[in-house]
């Protein structure tokens, strides 16, 4: 199906386990388009089970961009990911292809639904050191705790645990004197969007989140993570801190058993998808919400295949 609207870009979103990746391989097909991932998780090569990371068999029925792109030591910026969705959009354009922006990470999806521009800041190595050595004095959580006080409404959108956005943050807003949250303008790339929100209940989600721990460990993902600190990446590296690959690094430090692993996990998990909730509003006009269930895919393929709400990006 050919979509009738010029330089089209369809985003799913929703929360984890809920569903994302088989559906848009299906909606992939209807409308001759390619994935490209929104999933920050998914850059990193060898960290595949861990993350859900799409099968070698799925990638191969569409082809995915932004997925192993990265070494597990390496860092890849949101400014980064926005301008490789640009780049790769475009090429899909002039291929007559639909791109499909997918993943759950909601900055990277807000950064395209609205046309962030990324504030200018280089890299400052000399304070963020100096930044990354006081978090590792208090603690992720409470460098966290105190961004929130400075700077609530970007403490709002970094995942507590999250180091490396964290120090980001008090990066800009030492080196700008300004606050991080204050520094987001938007500009329009001319692109024509339609963001897909999917739902599930909350009990059946959880309940496909812990099935999901379940299995990685049967598919191997001890073995996953040894292999990682084998090949000599630090554990305290930032790709590292991913649920999962923080608590089974943990197991093999000796500091955990499986069951305090399995359990830890779920729990994080579980916080995780209360975040992503809060990324996106079940009332933002933008986006267009689905249950999953039996007729959900029939009724996406209609709403993306209508001319009705494109919006400018």
């Amino acid at each position: 199906m050919q979509l009738t609207v010029k330089n089209p870009v369809v985003l799913i979103t929703g929360p984890t386990a809920v569903g994302k990746t088989q559906l848009s391989l299906n909606l992939v097909h209807q409308f001759d388009g390619e994935i490209i991932s929104a999933d920050s998780r998914l850059f990193y090569r060898g960290l595949d089970i861990g993350t859900a990371k799409p099968t070698l068999e799925e990638r191969m029925r569409v082809k995915h961009h932004l997925i192993d792109i990265a070494n597990p030591d390496e860092t890849l910026s949101l400014a980064v990911f926005q301008q490789a969705v640009y780049r790769i959009t475009r090429q899909l354009w002039e291929n007559e292809k639909t791109p499909f922006v997918v993943g759950g990470t909601g900055q990277f999806i807000k950064a395209i639904m609205e046309g962030w521009v990324i504030p200018p800041y280089a890299p400052d190595t000399a304070l963020r050191q100096k930044i990354l050595e006081w978090g590792a004095e208090v603690g992720a959580e409470d460098l966290h705790e105190k961004l929130q006080m400075i700077d609530p409404a970007a403490a709002e959108k970094i995942e507590s645990g999250n180091l490396r956005r964290t120090v980001r943050a008090f990066e800009v807003i030492f080196s700008s004197g300004a606050l991080f949250s204050s520094q987001r303008q938007r500009q329009f790339y001319g692109i024509k969007y339609k963001v897909i929100g999917l739902n599930r209940d909350r009990k059946t989600l959880y309940q496909r989140i812990d099935e999901r721990i379940h299995q990685m460990f049967a598919e191997g993902f001890v073995d996953e993570v040894r292999s990682l600190i084998g090949q000599g990446y630090d554990p305290s590296l930032p790709s590292l801190s991913a649920i999962g690959y923080k608590e089974v690094i943990a197991y093999l430090q000796g500091k955990m058993n499986m069951d305090e692993v399995i359990l830890l996990m779920k729990r994080r998990t579980r916080s995780y998808v209360r975040r992503q909730a809060n990324w996106f509003k079940p009332d933002d006009p933008r986006i267009k919400w689905f249950e999953i269930n039996d007729d959900v895919e029939s009724s996406v393929i209609d709403y993306i295949g209508s001319s009705k709400d494109w919006k400018d990006g």
